[in-house]
Formats: structure tokens, sequence, C-alpha cells
């Protein structure tokens, strides 16, 4: 098989992209950009190679990023917010049946773990927006937007055991906190309030205390198996290796 570009192992073997910032959190104004994730399956004979294909990819597009499904589904078994969240995206940009098969596994991924990856991302923004209360006086009012709806999301998925990322009627709320309408102290406190909220719903959450790593293994498993399988016609060593035969053998 032929070395590919990671232009190309997004060009030609994405499995899901999805929309997401504002628009998939249903904040987005004339001026957003349209930020665009996805995730790709690198062929299975790529890794019979020295030189191992990518394990997230910037581009092609403006705003566009993507994960080779592996280390995506390492990061979403961490809990990470970023990642999870774009399982969840409500706008689709296409999907194939690996692409289906991996949003059906969407509840595996979530676990209690939610709890201290969303909790340490927030102490991080809110560390950085309280530096710039210090130094100019008011924080970035988009970032502190962007910090009220995590805490929400991750309170809530912590109290029903769902995520979703769409503010629905909180939109004209946190919008007036973007345009620096809301004075900070209030502000501050609908953030502390969340944190509370959030560590009270991780006490009693319905998650699960861990992911189900065993089925997003599998499913990885199969999908590289089935990778391997459809590998270019004259690679015969990897074709061998794959349906039980040894090397050499015929």
């Amino acid at each position: 098989m032929h070395p590919q570009t990671p232009e190309a192992l997004v060009r030609d073997h994405t499995v899901y992209s999805c929309v997401m910032g504002s628009r998939a959190f249903g904040l987005a104004t004339e001026d957003s950009d349209t930020d665009r994730r996805g995730v790709f399956l690198a062929p299975t004979a790529l890794y019979w190679r020295f030189e191992k294909p990518p394990t997230h990819v910037e581009g092609p597009g403006e705003e566009q990023f993507s994960w080779e499904l592996e280390r995506f589904c390492e990061l979403a078994l961490r809990a990470n917010p970023n990642i999870l969240e774009c399982l969840h995206s409500p706008l689709v940009d296409s999907v194939d049946d690996t692409g289906r098969e991996l949003l059906s596994l969407r509840e595996a991924f979530l676990s209690r773990r939610a709890y201290e990856t969303f909790t340490r991302y927030a102490h991080g923004q809110r560390r950085k927006l309280d530096a710039d209360v210090r130094t100019h006086g008011a924080p970035r009012w988009k970032h502190a937007m962007h910090l009220l709806r995590l805490l929400t999301s991750a309170r809530d998925l912590l109290r029903t055991g769902a995520l979703t990322i769409d503010v629905g009627e909180d939109r004209d709320s946190l919008l007036a906190v973007k345009r620096g309408e809301v004075p900070w102290p209030e502000v501050e406190e609908r953030m502390n309030r969340l944190a509370r909220e959030g560590e009270d719903a991780a006490r009693h959450s319905p998650l699960p205390e861990e992911p189900d790593r065993r089925r997003v293994e599998d499913f990885l498993v199969r999908t590289r198996r089935a990778s391997a399988l459809q590998a270019d016609p004259y690679d015969e060593v990897v074709q061998g290796v794959v349906r039980g035969r040894g090397v050499g053998e015929t």
C-alpha cells in the first residue's frame, strides 16, 4: 500500500464529521465561524509500516480538525470534554456505517470520570478569567459565556446521565454574558453555583464509575480487521496474515 498524506486520510477515510463550536451549542451569531471536527479510520495495512499514520490531522479545510479512530476512542474513554461533545453534536456533516456504530457507542464512553475532566478544564478556564479581571478589570466575555455553558452541560450530564450540548433556553442569557451586559460578580456567582451543583450531582450520578472499555475495544478490533481485509489486492502479505496464514505461506 502506498503512503497516504494526512489530507488524503481525512478526505478518503473519514467515518464521521460534524460541526462544533457555537453553531453546535446553539450560540451562533452572524460572525460565528464554522468549526468542523471529524474521525478518520487509517487503513490497517498502514500500521505494518515503520512510519505510522498520524493520530490527528489539522485541516485541510479552515477550522477543521480530525482524529484517527483509535486516538478518538482513547480520549473519549478518558472523558475528554471536547471529544465527548463531538460525539453528541446535533450537526452531523457525514457518517458512514463505521461512524454510525461509533455514535451508537456514545453511552459506553460516559462515566463519572466526566466530573474530574470537566472540572479540571473548568478550573483552568476560570483561572484565566480571574487573571484577566485582575489585569484588565474584566474577563474575556466570550470565554466567560462558554465556561458557563460547560459548567451547565457537566452538571446536567452528571444529573441525568445524558450529554446535551445545545444550550436551548439558556441562549439569550448566555449571549448577554458574551456581550458584556452582565456584571462580572453576577457571572462569578453563577459559575460558583453551577460548580456546587455539579459537585452535588457527581455524588448521586446515574453514570457508571468507569466507561465500557471492553465494548469500545471490541468495536475497534473489529473495525481494524475489516479494514485489513480491504487492503490492496496485491498486498498478499497483509492479506495472508489477516486470514491466518504465516508470512511466506500460500
